[in-house]
Parts: C-alpha cells; sequence; structure tokens
C-alpha cells in the first residue's frame, strides 16, 4: 500500500491517490455498503448508491457530511456531493463534489479520490482527511482492522 498527496494545477481541487493491494471489485463497496464504509470512516452511514441517492455519514456524533450521489459506475468510479450539516458549515451539505475512481494495476488498484470546489480554508483539513481515511481504507480492504479513528474523536461527555 502506498499512499501520496498529487497537487493539481485546478483551484479548489484535492487530489489524494493510494495504491491497494486488492481488486477494484472488493474495494468498490467500501463507497457504497453501510456497514462496509463505517469499517474505515465514520460511525454510522445510510447510503442510498444511485444517482440522487443520499450520502450521509455521521463521523463522530457530531460531525455529519451530507450529500447525494450522481454517478455510480461499478467498479470504476463513484461521485457524490459532500457537505458538512450544521447552520454555521464553511462548507454546506452540496456544495463539493467527491469523485473516486478504482483503477487496477495487476493484483492491485490505484484508488483516486478528487476532492472539487473546496474553498482555501478547507483545502488544509479536506487533503489531511482524505489522506488520512484512504490510508484507513487501504488497511479494511486487505482484511485488517485500522482501530480507532484518531482523527475524528467523539464529543466529550457532558
Amino acid at each position: 500500500m502506498t499512499g501520496e498527496q498529487t497537487r493539481t494545477a485546478e483551484p479548489n481541487v484535492v487530489v489524494s491517490e493510494i495504491r491497494i493491494e486488492a481488486s477494484p471489485e472488493s474495494i468498490f463497496p467500501f463507497f457504497t455498503d453501510p456497514a462496509k464504509l463505517v469499517l474505515w470512516k465514520g460511525i454510522s452511514a445510510e447510503l442510498d448508491p444511485r444517482p440522487g441517492g443520499a450520502y450521509r455519514c455521521n463521523m463522530n456524533g457530531r460531525d455529519i457530511v451530507r450529500g447525494e450521489y450522481l454517478v455510480i459506475d461499478p467498479p470504476r468510479r463513484v461521485v457524490f456531493t459532500w457537505g458538512w450539516e450544521g447552520a454555521d458549515s464553511p462548507l454546506p451539505p452540496g456544495s463539493s463534489t467527491v469523485e473516486i475512481t478504482l483503477t487496477a494495476e495487476g493484483a492491485a488498484t490505484l484508488v483516486r479520490l478528487t476532492h472539487r470546489d473546496l474553498p482555501e480554508p478547507a483545502r488544509g483539513q479536506h487533503s489531511q482527511g482524505w489522506d488520512h481515511y484512504l490510508g484507513r481504507l487501504a488497511i479494511v480492504a486487505t482484511g485488517g482492522d485500522p482501530g480507532p479513528d484518531t482523527l475524528m474523536q467523539p464529543p466529550a461527555e457532558a
């Protein structure tokens, strides 16, 4: 498994890539099946993987990502909108777009994630986040346990 941040000349775009020792067919469901998504990202998910269907992931009991699927092309490509619920969110639901392409490379897969329409203040955080989560995906997709998610700690008990 190798991961790297790829720079792009496009403004407001973050691109992350990772090579995973698994087939596109085995990786694709980790973007469309709620039980598989929460193995590497979030604590619960509501997914309706069809164009116009809901994409919603509760990251930690406080931070919730919401969007909708735009493209489902198994096992090669998934596109969905992305944003954070909350009245004060600088990136509201549906305001950006995430595209994942899965390209077979022998027995491995190149996973390329392109997150578009990110305002400057959100790019660094999302870049670090996607690198973190693609690393967790690589562990899960090859049968491992990524352990607790250190990036999205749950809210403190009151």
